[in-house]
């Protein structure tokens, strides 16, 4: 999936979520962070920290990648 914006990144980390048949409090508890945390980053919250984002998506088996556009080169 291609990220091009935080919406991206909500859908995919509930979508895991649901896939592993977790709830949001069992899986905050799981990645170590606040359920109010785990509830933004599914709501899309905008100005979350990335450390914890990507620590989270970790946790529940994701992967961000970053690579450069191909009309960019």
């Amino acid at each position: 999936m291609q990220v091009q914006q935080v919406n991206d990144i909500s859908i995919s980390v509930k979508k895991r979520r649901n896939q592993l048949k977790l709830t949001q409090a069992d899986c905050a508890a799981f990645c170590g962070v606040g359920v109010r945390f785990f509830s933004e980053l599914e709501n899309g919250k905008e100005t979350l920290q990335l450390d914890k984002v990507l620590h989270v998506l970790q946790m529940l088996g994701l992967n961000l990648h970053v690579v450069e556009r191909e009309n960019d080169r």
